[in-house]
């Protein structure tokens, strides 16, 4: 079955972008019925983080984010097996993947759970050698589709490394010149996260970015992915290194973090990863979100 699943998205590579947007926004619309354990984490989180919107503006903007995910798995196709130059012309680079900055010191590219942040990862790879983590897939052959994927614009099958690899082997390679394409804003659990205020509400927070820069000296340079209007493509956005980061305080680093990210969602409500668990681990005693009631 993922063989055919997979053959069909090769297929639909071939179609123009406008087209195959639209039918990821009228897949997500049918997924957004369907999916209701996905639709209820949704609108839980826009609850949390959304008080200011009523009822039916998180669902309308629950239902534009299953439109924009949908969107992104198909449009994956064209980042995997598009020709270069097709993507060159999909992709729009703002200002430019910053090469010179980054063979000056150790670098961090801080890329938040935006919906098209596959994306971030091709424009930079097109341009430079570079690492990443990734969750290993307990499907073998998507697992390997999701590693070619990736890794069809780099030379070395050790940029991307296992998440159970740890840190150690992510150390060696940004000693050895390599940017750092790091995924922060996911909740993994008590272990190395702190709870710093996400949109309000305390959330399990990684402390790796931080201590990570720490460790390695390197800068940490912010790097979203977001959709183009009109099914015109992507745009990559480069963001200027953080000064004087990450400082001594480990919890006003993590802080900054989350406070840049939460800017960010608000330039693009729906494209944030809500589907996500974001609340899942709680401070000791505090009840769970998710459970219905």
């Amino acid at each position: 079955m993922t063989r055919l699943l997979l053959g069909l998205m090769w297929l639909l590579h071939w179609l123009p972008l406008p087209i195959l947007g639209r039918l990821g926004k009228g897949m997500g619309s049918m997924l957004f019925l369907i999916m209701k354990p996905r639709r209820h984490i949704t609108l839980t989180n826009l609850r949390l983080t959304q008080p200011q919107l009523d009822d039916a503006a998180r669902e309308r903007l629950a239902r534009e984010h299953f439109q924009g995910y949908a969107r992104s798995v198909l449009e994956r196709a064209v980042l995997w097996w598009a020709s270069p130059r097709r993507l060159a012309r999909l992709i729009e680079v703002d200002p430019a993947v910053p090469i010179e900055q980054m063979t000056k010191r150790p670098t961090i590219l801080m890329c938040p759970h935006f919906v098209c942040l596959e994306v971030a990862g091709v424009a930079l790879t097109m341009a430079v050698e570079a690492c990443s983590v990734y969750s290993r897939q307990s499907d073998e052959v998507f697992d390997e589709a999701l590693r070619r994927g990736r890794l069809r614009f780099t030379k070395d099958e050790s940029n991307l490394v296992a998440r159970e690899a740890g840190i150690k082997p992510i150390i060696r390679i940004m000693r050895g010149g390599k940017p750092f394409l790091m995924l922060p804003d996911m909740d993994f659990g008590p272990r190395e996260s702190i709870f710093v205020p996400f949109f309000g509400v305390p959330a399990a927070t990684l402390t790796a970015p931080a201590r990570l820069a720490a460790t390695t000296g390197a800068q940490i340079i912010p790097v979203v992915a977001r959709f183009l209007p009109n099914y015109r493509g992507w745009k990559v956005s480069f963001y200027p290194a953080w000064e004087d980061y990450p400082g001594e305080d480990m919890e006003a680093a993590t802080r900054r973090m989350n406070a840049f990210i939460e800017d960010r969602v608000r330039e693009a409500p729906a494209e944030y990863f809500w589907s996500h668990k974001r609340f899942k681990t709680r401070p000791e005693g505090e009840p769970g979100f998710y459970d219905r009631a």
